[in-house]
């Protein structure tokens, strides 16, 4: 079991019972899923470019990514409806944990003049996004061997109901925000 899935069944549920009053266990925010996107505007060009951002992705996470493709054409960006435009995986389980763990503790950190992550990036449902500049800050990706330097979105999808409830949930499983 990952430190952070310990964190959260040792930690985490009674904390979160106590702050917004559950009755129950089973009532508190729970982890569902991480999504992960890499889109390459290049990629209908240069497939090259396509293959090793897939090949990032895949050493980051231990799971291959599907490749995306456009589903319509739009001519002012010269893609066609099928071209080859990204590729996305979903984490879950114990591959979720792992990553989220290496995420708070590894890979942000290394972010040049990092002050924390943005409170505001909730969606209203409890989902929050993050964008992240560069594949670099990973120890798995070596600098000699990028290609081009790509960014990725990582969406953090829970069962909360209200933005609060995940805020509070991230916060406790060690996500790191900025001071408000």
């Amino acid at each position: 079991m990952s430190r952070l899935k310990e964190k959260y069944f040792n930690n985490v549920v009674r904390e979160m019972m106590e702050h917004f009053h559950y009755r129950n266990r089973y009532e508190v925010p729970r982890l569902e899923k991480v999504v992960i996107n890499m889109g390459i505007g290049e990629g209908k060009d240069n497939p090259r470019l396509l293959e090793a951002a897939a090949n990032d992705l895949a050493q980051i996470t231990g799971q291959r990514p599907v490749i995306t493709r456009a589903k319509k054409s739009v001519a002012g960006f010269k893609v066609r409806e099928g071209n080859p435009i990204g590729c996305k995986l979903t984490l879950r389980g114990q591959k979720m944990y792992d990553f989220l763990d290496k995420l708070f503790n590894v890979a942000l950190p290394r972010v040049r003049d990092f002050q924390g992550i943005s409170p505001h990036s909730f969606d209203g449902r409890g989902n929050f996004t993050l964008g992240v500049k560069e594949q670099l800050i990973f120890p798995e990706i070596e600098y000699s061997q990028v290609e081009k330097i790509m960014g990725m979105d990582i969406t953090i999808v829970t069962t909360a109901e209200t933005d609060e409830e995940a805020r509070e949930l991230l916060r406790h499983l060690g996500m790191p925000f900025q001071a408000a």
